[in-house]
């Protein structure tokens, strides 16, 4: 890294230079049978790592990322410093929350995912081209079985804890379902244990926009001839589910592009406008169309409830400490819906804390500073520190 960038006090509390290390899962050990009854072989996981494995291996956070996120959490990939840490870095690193002088940190792009893990824009190794729509469908559930993989891969018995925050909780879920001998502490953070109808029908118009633009072609479409128009406007509806009306008053209010002067004309006028154009237009740059509808399927699909009878019979095996983080201006995943988790979890006995923390930064809270998730999250995983 240049030494500019090392002068930087926030790069100085970084994890500093990492890398994307990748893992391929073959042979009839690994073949992943799914839910949708179709099976899958061979799968490439990509992955990253921070800070050192204890001895006794007892100190792993496993990360657990959102819709539209990677492998890469924290750190820097390149020496210019101008490029971006990774996504939850204000979490990981020296110091913060997910200390890596203490803890041994695993985040990987989840099976499905456009960021190196096996998934609809990854070749198919049968015909040699992208999979596209002959990908199967997956589900939260099958996500968790391959990160269960990783985790064998890297000789960790026992997870210390598992986090993440909306799709990504949905993951530390299923894993204290799943795998209840192998998670000390679980934090879904801006999560739900099932989709709403109205979460399921702002997915499902995403779905159509991008399915509608003719440069979809039945997703038969080129790497670099995506359904850009689609895909672009599925993430701008989408990205409004993400803040709250608080803060898009906050950041934008009425305000007009060209100061106060109506530009009359289609198109972006108002500022608010504009950002979501940009969101639209750089999300197109990173990201697969065919993936997002698949991804958006599979968080249509969880439905523990549905999946074990009732919540709390669905938890009944987990043996984790838990802590719930809701925020109360998120609309996409409400407050309502995390205190009946909560409530599921104390009938069926577990241990577990909750923290509805007041914020007017919409869902996308559990991304952004100015809130209290950090200082809840160092007070849960010290308290699960001390239990032992």
């Amino acid at each position: 890294m240049q030494q500019s960038a090392l002068l930087d006090p926030a790069v100085k509390r970084s994890v500093g230079m990492v890398k994307t290390d990748k893992v391929i899962f073959k042979g009839d050990d690994y073949v992943l049978n799914l839910e949708s009854g179709k099976t899958l072989s061979p799968i490439t996981v990509a992955y990253e790592t921070y800070g050192s494995l204890s001895p006794a291996k007892d100190n792993a956070v496993l990360v657990c990322h959102a819709l539209t996120a990677d492998a890469h959490a924290a750190g820097y990939h390149a020496d210019d410093p101008r490029e971006k840490p990774g996504w939850w870095d204000m979490l990981i690193g020296p110091g913060k929350p997910l200390d890596t002088d203490r803890y041994f940190v695993i985040c990987s792009n989840f099976l499905g995912g456009c960021k190196g893990t096996t998934g609809p824009s990854e070749i198919n190794p049968a015909t040699g081209k992208p999979y596209g729509l002959h990908f199967p469908f997956y589900t939260v559930k099958d996500m968790v079985k391959v990160q269960k993989w990783l985790v064998d891969h890297l000789g960790i018995e026992r997870l210390f804890a598992v986090i993440g925050g909306s799709l990504g909780g949905m993951q530390v879920l299923q894993w204290a379902v799943s795998f209840p001998e192998m998670v000390r502490g679980a934090l879904p953070i801006a999560t739900t244990a099932r989709m709403s109808p109205q979460a399921i029908a702002f997915n499902e118009v995403a779905r159509q926009s991008i399915m509608s633009d003719p440069q979809w072609n039945f997703g038969l479409y080129e790497p670099d001839r995506q359904p850009s128009s689609g895909l672009s406007l599925a993430r701008m509806i989408g990205h409004i589910t993400y803040l709250s009306e608080d803060s898009m008053l906050r950041k934008f209010s009425r305000r007009f592009i060209n100061g106060s002067r109506r530009g009359y004309k289609f198109g972006a006028d108002f500022q608010v406008e504009n950002y979501l154009h940009h969101q639209g237009s750089t999300f197109v740059e990173r990201f697969d169309a065919n993936t997002y509808l698949y991804i958006t399927r599979a968080m249509d699909y969880f439905d523990l409830q549905a999946d074990y009878g009732t919540l709390k019979k669905a938890f009944s095996q987990s043996r984790c400490s838990f802590l719930v983080i809701s925020f109360t201006s998120d609309w996409l995943f409400p407050t309502a819906g995390s205190r009946e988790l909560v409530k599921a979890l104390g009938m069926a006995g577990k241990k577990v804390s909750y923290c509805d923390i007041d914020s007017d930064q919409g869902h996308d809270a559990f991304l952004l500073p100015g809130n209290r998730m950090s200082e809840v999250i160092t007070g849960f995983l010290t308290r699960l520190e001390k239990e032992g």
